[in-house]
């Protein structure tokens, strides 16, 4: 009996106590760890909105560093408890590697995703042209853009496909120039068709004075003489002020009779001498 006694003592001394320590230190690493970290992430994240980053930015960003500071914590619990945390980080590093290799293309979007959140060629609401395709931004996801076009059919672009193309922004400028070529015919009187497209400009409150319009001839074209009107506007009036414009120009040229030519071909006959 006493040597069971001493026997359970041995085995306490050698094996529980120092094994409940290890357990009792793993765990307050892990407790007092997870705590630091949260800490540290919440500042992270109060010093990244400070910076005007995109809350979806700061939310994934936020949410790496936290896994891999947890992941420094439990290793060293691990390590706390013996356990050969040098094989299990190597198997990590593997592991990411493999996963690394079959996802190129989704990391691809992701990195130019982060790109687009943090260098912010457009935002949502912008009216803009890439990747091919025209249209709306919707939203910007860290993978995905999702655009609407002029027609209302949604678009979903991979990131990576946007950041490796030219982007156009048609909003990002407070003002746009609206280009028209108008024709007429060569024996319209051309310094009067000239008059009324500068007092048509004159008269449209939404054509801007600065900077200011252009009205001159710029080809003499095969069948038309043509002008460039240049009208500075807001660029929500773009559109609007283009098409009204073109109508507009239309119905005053029928009234003063100034023909808008159509592209014609002459065909001359010879009749050959018959023998």
């Amino acid at each position: 009996m006493d040597m069971n006694a001493e026997q359970m003592q041995e085995i306490i001394d050698l094996y529980v106590i120092p094994w409940g320590i290890n357990i009792v230190m793993a765990l307050l690493i892990f407790i007092i760890g997870r705590i630091v970290v949260n800490v540290l992430v919440g500042l992270f994240g109060k010093v990244m909105s400070k910076s005007k980053w995109d809350d979806m930015l700061i939310d994934f960003v936020k949410s790496i560093i936290s896994a891999i500071l947890m992941l420094f914590v439990i290793v060293a619990s691990l390590d706390q408890l013996g356990v050969d945390t040098t094989s299990l980080v190597a198997i990590l590093g593997a592991a990411g590697l493999a996963i690394g290799l079959s996802l190129q293309g989704s990391l691809q979007n992701f990195a130019a995703g982060v790109m687009l959140l943090v260098f912010r060629p457009f935002k949502a609401g912008d009216f803009v042209e890439t990747a091919g395709v025209m249209g709306t931004v919707k939203s910007i996801s860290i993978f995905t853009t999702i655009m609407t076009t002029p027609d209302n059919k949604e678009i979903i672009v991979p990131n990576g496909k946007i950041y490796g193309d030219n982007i156009i922004n048609y909003s990002a400028k407070d003002t746009r120039r609206v280009d028209m070529v108008i024709g007429i015919a060569y024996d319209a009187d051309l310094l009067k068709a000239k008059n009324i497209l500068n007092e048509m400009v004159e008269a449209d409150e939404r054509i801007l004075k600065d900077p200011a319009p252009k009205v001159a001839v710029s080809e003499l074209a095969d069948s038309s003489v043509n002008f460039v009107v240049r009208p500075w506007v807001k660029s929500e009036d773009y559109w609007g002020v283009k098409f009204d414009f073109t109508e507009a120009v239309k119905l005053r040229f029928d009234q003063e009779g100034i023909g808008i030519p159509f592209p014609q071909m002459d065909v001359h006959l010879h009749k050959a001498d018959s023998e």
